[in-house]
């Protein structure tokens, strides 16, 4: 009944969920405030998703006096259960050169139409900042059908990242480059979704509704979760300084 979790960091003195009482469920009707760079996703769990681990050299920073919030989205069946969500961690025992952040490539407006057999939508994230990329998630739901990511550079050039053909909810799989890609600033991130809302998609909740964003599984989300590197005296703040209209 866990569709899917996630852990994110609250600083002390963020107002992210001040409304909210320590200890105490929040449900998302209640919520008022909203999430900064600052409070950062520290790991995710999805259907088919493994433990993330680091090499030596890299960490995710957590800074004294956090919170961590969980992020729980359920999809009920009607009969009760028992939530036995938790997280371990495991903390870096040497010198920490790069802190490892998590951006969301994602689109959130978006209209698939009834019965549409390929429908694209794409996301892009720019990077004002030298960064160096490290791994990749696509995240969808039911409709979901392929992801492609590639990065695009101030030139022009475009470099496929990741291409999954066959999208399955059910194993959503972190993809590790086979070597960190440096990306200089001025450069771009690009997730290319496809959807299948036809009758021939044999998970598809009902193909003669219209879909758009929600939580979820027989609404949609549309996001390449990258995970990428900094140096280790940086925030990730300076990933979103300067906001530019996507490509």
């Amino acid at each position: 009944m866990v569709h899917h979790i996630g852990v994110y960091l609250r600083p002390r003195g963020s107002a992210w969920l001040s409304e909210a009482q320590p200890g105490r469920p929040l449900a998302s009707r209640d919520r008022v405030s909203t999430r900064s760079p600052a409070d950062e996703l520290l790991d995710l769990y999805v259907p088919g998703g493994v433990p993330q681990s680091l090499p030596s050299g890299q960490a995710r920073l957590i800074p004294a006096g956090s919170d961590l919030i969980f992020q729980l989205h359920y999809t009920p069946n009607g009969k009760p259960a028992r939530d036995r969500s938790r997280i371990g961690l495991v903390f870096a025992k040497g010198p920490v050169r790069h802190r490892v952040h998590t951006l969301g490539v994602a689109e959130t407006k978006f209209v698939i139409p009834p019965g549409a057999p390929a429908h694209p939508v794409t996301g892009t994230f720019y990077l004002p900042q030298d960064a160096t990329v490290l791994a990749i998630t696509p995240h969808m739901h039911l409709r979901g059908k392929s992801m492609e990511c590639r990065a695009i550079y101030a030139n022009g050039r475009r470099l496929p990242l990741l291409r999954v053909p066959r999208y399955s909810f059910n194993w959503q799989m972190t993809y590790h480059l086979a070597e960190p890609l440096a990306m200089p600033a001025g450069s771009w991130l690009q997730c290319s979704a496809i959807f299948d809302n036809s009758p021939n998609n044999r998970v598809n909740p009902d193909p003669a509704r219209e879909v758009r964003w929600g939580d979820q599984s027989w609404e949609e989300m549309m996001v390449g979760y990258i995970d990428v590197a900094i140096d280790a005296g940086s925030s990730p703040r300076v990933l979103y300084e300067s906001p530019a209209k996507g490509r």
